[in-house]
């Protein structure tokens, strides 16, 4: 059962922390995750704006962002099953964010996934394929 005790978690929110403290100000000492996140930052602001295309990612609320970006990192860089990242990152946005973000955090998140993931459940579904009996002597 997760806690708030539970070392992922913790990580998470330094992680996340450390990405909100450094769109402020440059941070002399960062977790390695998060020199990763900032390397890719272009690249996961992309799918941000692709994601949320009525939030330019500079008006975002900055605790959203620093969500959105350890989130989409993890889910493509990281072997966490995207039902659990995305879970942590709505329970780190009603944790740090505004009233509105875990549901923001939700819907982008999980825009993302079904572009990434090619579709619902359903789509991932094997098709059956119908064969027909020939006689063959």
């Amino acid at each position: 059962m997760k806690t708030a005790k539970d070392p992922r978690h913790i990580k998470r929110v330094k992680a996340v922390k450390a990405l909100f403290a450094e769109a402020f100000a440059e941070q002399p000492e960062l977790p390695d995750i998060v020199h990763k996140i900032l390397a890719n930052k272009k690249t996961i602001d992309k799918r941000i704006a692709k994601a949320a295309p009525l939030w330019p990612t500079d008006k975002l609320n900055k605790i959203d962002l620093a969500i959105l970006r350890y989130a989409i990192f993890e889910l493509e860089q990281e072997k966490t099953p995207p039902k659990v990242v995305i879970d942590e990152a709505v329970e780190i946005a009603k944790e740090y964010g505004s009233e509105n973000s875990p549901s923001f955090v939700n819907g982008v998140l999980g825009t993302i996934y079904k572009e990434q993931d090619g579709g619902s459940e359903e789509t991932k579904k094997p098709k059956t394929v119908k064969t027909t009996k020939t006689n063959e002597k």
